[in-house]
């Protein structure tokens, strides 16, 4: 049995990040190297000595959307929370509502600027179908109104500067209520860099869902449900990462986000589909990878799903020396943390 518990560790509180650092590729690296076991510390701008002529990159396009509203009922004028999930169809998204104890089905709660918002019905999972009411267009109301979704770990308040830093570069395909957050790190400039050292960048989507952070429950990790997410993986991406590996280049996933979507689509044999629909994929040790060779990654939770993913790349063993070293060298944890790449066991560490 995978035991949970195996996935734990100590982090101390100041090691969360409750800021981004002072610019993107200013953060720190952290480099894993599965054939020699060492690890090294590095700055992230050095990430482009790890990806060859030939590799492709794939990185997740998905663009956070404001998915955090505060709303009030009517009747009592209390304050409640309404956090966006998914796009149910027009007007209508499945939602968490806090508390939910407040919220009785039927009601209408008071959003900003006239509109409304009516709890229609409950999931199977105790989320809520909610519709909405606005002036206008609902999607351009939510850029408008609502507010960016920090994970609950940074306590402080949103301000001004989570519009943009809590977004990567590259987000253009609106659907996520969390940021890829291995994505972080890029610059407009480092990405033109990468590209003009041959490494080619294939292009996905992954619409990251509130249940990939989400703590597992049960202590045997196989009986985990993960929330399906949507994703989108095109035939031009398709077509580059399959060349990649027939011509024995490396394929190097940005973030978690990115291999949860490209193995989706992989064959047994490692060959790419062009597909798009929703995907549960749940990636533990004993995973056998078809397709990612290399994954660049931040910190994550303990015992989670992310935990467990990065795990199943290298080793549970491997992964917890990786974080000790991290929290020795005080690297920064979570979503405005430090990143690491995992590197394949067939490279030395020449670099």
């Amino acid at each position: 049995m995978l035991e949970l518990s195996d996935y734990d560790y100590e982090l101390p509180k100041e090691l969360i990040a409750q800021e981004p650092s002072k610019t993107r590729d200013s953060s720190r690296l952290l480099v894993v190297n599965r054939e020699t076991s060492d690890i090294c510390l590095k700055n992230f701008k050095e990430i482009i000595n790890y990806l060859d002529k030939g590799d492709v990159l794939v990185i997740n396009e998905t663009k956070v959307i404001p998915a955090r509203f505060y709303a009030k009922r009517k009747d009592t004028g209390a304050e409640i929370e309404i956090f966006l999930l998914k796009e149910i169809s027009e007007n209508t998204w499945e939602v968490m509502v806090k508390p939910g104890r407040k919220a009785k089905l039927g009601m209408e709660l008071e959003l900003p600027k006239n509109a409304t918002c009516t709890l229609k019905s409950v999931t199977a999972t105790g989320t809520r179908i909610a519709e909405f009411k606005c002036d206008g267009d609902l999607l351009d109301y939510i850029h408008e109104n609502g507010n960016m979704p920090l994970p609950p770990y940074i306590e402080r308040e949103v301000n001004s500067n989570d519009k943009d830093r809590y977004q990567t570069v590259f987000a253009s395909k609106p659907g996520a209520v969390a940021a890829p957050t291995a994505g972080l790190h890029f610059t407009d400039e480092l990405l033109e860099d990468i590209e003009n050292k041959g490494v080619k960048i294939a292009k996905i989507v992954l619409h990251v869902g509130i249940g990939t952070f989400k703590p597992i429950k049960v202590e045997n990790v196989k009986d985990h449900k993960m929330h399906e997410e949507y994703y989108e993986v095109s035939k031009e991406a398709a077509d580059m990462i399959n060349k990649a590996k027939a011509d024995n280049s490396k394929v190097i996933a940005l973030g978690t986000t990115s291999v949860r979507a490209i193995e989706s689509v992989a064959d047994e044999n490692g060959i790419i589909q062009a597909h798009s629909g929703e995907t549960d994929i749940f990636i533990y040790p004993g995973y056998k990878f078809k397709v990612v060779d290399k994954l660049i990654t931040n910190f994550h939770l303990p015992k989670s799903s992310l935990m467990l993913l990065v795990s199943a790349f290298s080793s549970i063993n491997m992964i917890k020396k990786a974080y000790k070293k991290a929290i020795d060298e005080k690297y920064r944890f979570f979503s405005y943390g430090d990143a690491m790449i995992i590197l394949p066991e067939d490279r030395s560490s020449e670099i």
